[in-house]
């Protein structure tokens, strides 16, 4: 791949807790049309990483480029306006607003345009036809006027990522999607992500391993806040540090 389709890098991102080192000088790239998956067990670091990707938590040292830029001091909303989307551990959804009026709030936030205050928000066809098209890609179409808290578990981690999509990202940062989700709606998900894949960079951090070994292009192992190893599923399978330290060496 040429450069231009690494889409995120962080840098030697590291970040401290007093005198805890949550994240630990480290370095990854994601890359257009392939997921990289961030495994490790609690405390080791995953989620302070994608929050300092996604500007929620500004690093100690290190830098983030998004899309060839130094965001690095970007705020969250600016990160997500130039085309980086995420998901959260937990739902993050309007429940008592419909599947379609959150995609569409999803929307309209990537341009808002309060100069217009007096415009009707539901006639702005551009936020009404990304709103429907995310929900139609997330899988969601026939269910567009459900009030979002009747949705089954699945169906909200779709609804999620549908927001995302809504925002038009590049790059999609999502925290356990996976999390909660039985056999039917973990295959439902793992088929949304391989169709995601093209024209997006995605970043998975997942407990999951059947799932991640099946869908990841490189997955990445951290340990209390630094990487151990990061490589192709095959090679970090078969790595004895990556085993006695995560895996289970059996």
């Amino acid at each position: 791949m040429s450069p231009s389709d690494v889409l995120l890098r962080g840098r030697e991102i590291t970040r401290r807790w007093g005198g805890l080192v949550a994240v630990d000088r480290v370095s990854l790239e994601l890359r257009r049309g392939s997921v990289h998956a961030v495994i490790g067990t609690n405390g080791a670091g995953k989620s302070t990483l994608i929050n300092i990707l996604s500007g929620e938590i500004a690093p100690s040292a290190g830098q983030v480029e998004l899309l060839g830029q130094d965001v690095t001091a970007w705020t969250q909303p600016r990160r997500a306006r130039a085309g980086l989307g995420r998901s959260y551990q937990r739902n993050t959804i309007y429940p008592t607003f419909s599947v379609f009026e959150n995609c569409r709030l999803a929307a309209q936030a990537r341009t808002p345009k309060p100069w217009q205050w007096w415009q009707d928000a539901q006639r702005c066809e551009a936020s009404t036809s990304a709103a429907r098209a995310a929900a139609t890609r997330a899988g969601l179409d026939t269910l567009l006027d459900r009030s979002a808290g009747l949705l089954s578990h699945g169906e909200k981690r779709q609804l999620e990522i549908a927001m995302c999509l809504a925002t038009a990202p590049q790059v999609l940062l999502l925290d356990e999607p996976l999390a909660g989700m039985g056999a039917e709606e973990t295959e439902r998900m793992l088929a949304l992500l391989a169709e995601l894949r093209t024209g997006h960079a995605i970043l998975l951090v997942e407990h999951d391993m059947d799932a991640v070994f099946r869908i990841a292009d490189r997955i990445t192992v951290m340990v209390n806040g630094a990487v151990i190893a990061s490589d192709t599923p095959g090679a970090v399978r078969c790595s004895p540090e990556v085993r006695a330290a995560y895996l289970g060496d059996h």
